[in-house]
């Protein structure tokens, strides 16, 4: 039996496609990302896409979206709010900052200070945020998707390992075939199709495909399978580090994800190796890889080495 609701991801999907052209793959990792209710770092050149995956995403599924353009002089209060003195009242109000929205778009993210690169963590984990020791909640659902230029740019600053593993997955778009940069030089620039995206989902149907995709089940076959692949990364003398039960639980979510969005209500194996790459990838590392940029490599070591059947 047809699911509507599985129909109308698939929806969004196929009109991402129209503004991403070639990018299906990637379109998907990043619906995937957001229904496993996780943050999405988007890492590659200027020009291929970013921003726009990050438009287009929050048009399809009808969210509110806010966009910070970082920069190496801006302060922690630019983007969660400050609070302001008022003389009419004699109290403090609270302005909140551009964090406040269903979807965040924080672009460049590396291109700012540490300092106010940490400001998103608390939002990023705890979904809310504290200044002058009072809370507040940020609206739900709530994603920031983050681009960040690669490293070796100029007037960068490198994100820390604490805030690389609150993203749940990191994507690269990549260049274009040959093929589809020629179709993109014949019919123009795709941006201005942004506009005319259906809306295919509300937040509270994006809500409810959340809680379909967590309810997916995992047979203790593949969850065996999982733990093999996470402690072949701690005992191997290839990684600098193994990854972390946060690391192995998001890959479980962005698995179920996967299976969810492929019609099914169970998981299988590839499941987790479809996703692997994008979840793990930027949380291993060796010794000399300072940027952990050698995560495609270490993830196809592990699939080579770790037995579907244990």
């Amino acid at each position: 039996m047809s699911d509507p609701l599985l129909n109308a991801v698939e929806d969004a999907l196929g009109a991402l496609e129209r503004v991403l052209l070639g990018k299906r793959r990637q379109v998907r990792l990043a619906l995937t990302c957001l229904l496993s209710q996780g943050h999405l770092l988007i890492e590659d050149l200027p020009g291929m896409g970013k921003t726009t995956l990050a438009h287009g995403l929050a048009r399809v599924l009808g969210l509110e979206d806010h966009r910070v353009q970082f920069t190496s002089d801006m302060l922690p209060a630019d983007i969660i709010g400050v609070s302001v003195f008022e003389p009419g009242s004699g109290e403090f109000r609270f302005h909140a900052g551009p964090v406040f929205c269903q979807l965040l778009l924080a672009d460049e993210i590396n291109r700012t200070t540490p300092k106010t690169q940490s400001a998103l963590l608390e939002a990023m984990e705890e979904g809310q945020v504290t200044v002058d020791g009072h809370t507040h909640r940020l609206p739900k659902p709530f994603f920031v998707i983050a681009t960040q230029n690669p490293v070796t740019q100029y007037g960068t600053f490198p994100l820390p390992e604490s805030q690389l593993d609150r993203f749940l997955m990191r994507i690269t778009l990549g260049y274009p075939a040959p093929e589809v940069e020629r179709a993109l030089l014949l019919g123009g620039d795709t941006r201005p199709t942004l506009q005319t995206l259906p809306r295919c989902l509300t937040p509270n149907e994006l809500v409810d495909a959340q809680q379909r995709c967590a309810a997916v089940h995992a047979s203790s076959s593949v969850i065996d399978y999982l733990q093999r692949l996470v402690q072949f990364t701690r005992d191997s003398e290839l990684f600098s580090y193994g990854v972390s039960p946060r690391g192995a639980l998001a890959l479980l979510r962005c698995a179920r994800t996967w299976a969810w969005l492929e019609g099914r209500a169970h998981l299988v194996p590839e499941d987790v190796q479809q996703v692997l790459e994008p979840v793990i990838g930027h949380r291993i590392r060796t010794a000399e890889d300072i940027g952990s940029h050698a995560g495609a490599r270490l993830v196809n070591e592990l699939l080579a080495q770790v037995d579907v059947l244990g």
